[in-house]
């Protein structure tokens, strides 16, 4: 095998040489490391410069949003829809009564309760009077008695008479007997009347519906004494309605006193029936504006069959306004209360445009409560502010809320 054998000197060569190859490619990797890092750093400072001026610039904007105020806004209604004015009322039964006993005694049975529908002529309830059954048995007797007694007194006068054509008896005593049989006949109606009168007592004993309707309360039960009120004010047994037929009061204003025409047909709604109307007709009215609360009442009838409305509902009544002044009222427009502005100038309300408030005057014609009658002053493309805040001024800039503006209707 041959052996080459290297020198003290070559070997102190390459190794110098090899040893000053090695950290080449190591000083690379370093010095790419060294500028990834700086490169990350130099995002990371940009980030963070780019992302305060973002927030500091959103920062001013909602600085520059907070100063603007945002408002509500509404558009006026046409004036046609004050030509109906709104009135509340309570239905009434068109015969509402309560039932009392006409004679004394103790409740037999009852055959009707609360909420039932009866007829007229109907059964109610039944009275057991013992006493007046009793009274009733004298009462006839003491009438068969007098009836006896006039029949003989009739016998008595007719002799009487016959003898006197002969002259057998006087005249005075003729006449005794002919007054004696008017007084027995006499006897006798009084005493025919006593029992007419107990019999209609006795006939009470049985309480009848004097008329068709529903009963609304009942105030007695079997057993309970029945007092007709000779010994104090008498005690109520039942209450009944008759609700075919409802009435509806209305107080209707002075200044649309005008709407009341009797025999005009009305609409009414319930809150109970959403969305459904029912149809009245104005029949009367007092002709008399009250001094207290000027008003006019008025009495509305409305035909109730299936007894849907119940007796003491709150209904609104529509009454139609006559239109006397078209010209009027197309020029005119109905506004919320809540949108005026009360100022030592006069009245005002608060319109946005281009996108800045103004105050402007307006002239108020009828106020229906919640909403207001403007007859000048306004456009139908008005954006009316609502609620405006007593520190608003003219040229202030606003901001409207899309989400809470109400269209024209």
């Amino acid at each position: 095998m041959n052996t080459t054998k290297i020198s003290p000197d070559e070997l102190s060569t390459n190794g110098g040489a090899q040893l000053a190859q090695t950290p080449q490619p190591r000083s690379r990797w370093m010095f790419i490391g060294l500028v990834v890092a700086v490169f990350l750093f130099a995002v990371v400072i940009y980030k963070g410069i780019h992302q305060r001026a973002m927030a500091e610039s959103n920062l001013g904007v909602a600085t520059e949003r907070a100063a603007v105020t945002t408002v509500t806004v509404v558009h006026p209604k046409s004036g046609n829809a004050a030509e109906e004015i709104v009135l509340p009322g309570n239905t009434q039964a068109f015969n509402d009564t309560p039932i009392y006993a006409r004679t004394n005694g103790y409740l037999k049975r009852w055959h009707v309760d609360i909420g039932a529908h009866v007829k007229e002529g109907q059964l109610l309830a039944e009275i057991d009077t013992p006493e007046i059954d009793q009274q009733l048995e004298q009462a006839r007797a003491d009438l068969k008695n007098a009836q006896a007694n006039e029949q003989l007194a009739s016998i008595t006068a007719a002799r009487w008479q016959n003898l006197l054509k002969t002259n057998s008896v006087s005249r005075q005593e003729t006449d005794q007997a002919v007054s004696d049989l008017s007084a027995k006949q006499a006897a006798v109606d009084s005493m025919a009347a006593n029992v007419h009168r107990l019999e209609q007592l006795q006939s009470f004993e049985k309480i009848y519906a004097p008329f068709g309707g529903v009963i609304t309360a009942r105030n007695t039960d079997i057993g309970a004494l029945i007092d007709a009120g000779a010994a104090g004010p008498p005690k109520e047994l039942f209450h009944m309605a008759a609700v075919n037929k409802l009435r509806v009061y209305v107080a209707v204003p002075e200044v649309d006193s005008a709407a009341a025409q009797t025999g005009a047909k009305t609409t009414l709604t319930l809150d109970e029936f959403p969305g459904e109307t029912f149809q009245g007709t104005i029949v009367r009215n007092s002709d008399s504006i009250d001094l207290a609360s000027r008003t006019l009442n008025v009495e509305v009838d409305v035909d109730n069959p299936d007894g849907r409305i119940k007796t003491g509902a709150y209904v609104f009544v529509h009454l139609k306004r006559p239109n006397n002044n078209t010209q009027s009222s197309a020029q005119s427009f109905v506004i919320p209360a809540n949108t005026l502005l009360f100022r030592s100038e006069g009245l005002r309300v608060g319109v946005v445009r281009n996108d800045h408030a103004e105050l402007i005057p307006v002239t108020i014609g009828r106020d229906y409560g919640s909403t207001v009658e403007v007859v000048s002053g306004l456009k139908s493309t008005d954006q009316i502010i609502v609620n405006p805040s007593d520190s608003l001024t003219t040229g202030v800039p606003v901001r409207i809320n899309p989400t809470r503006t109400e269209g024209s209707k």
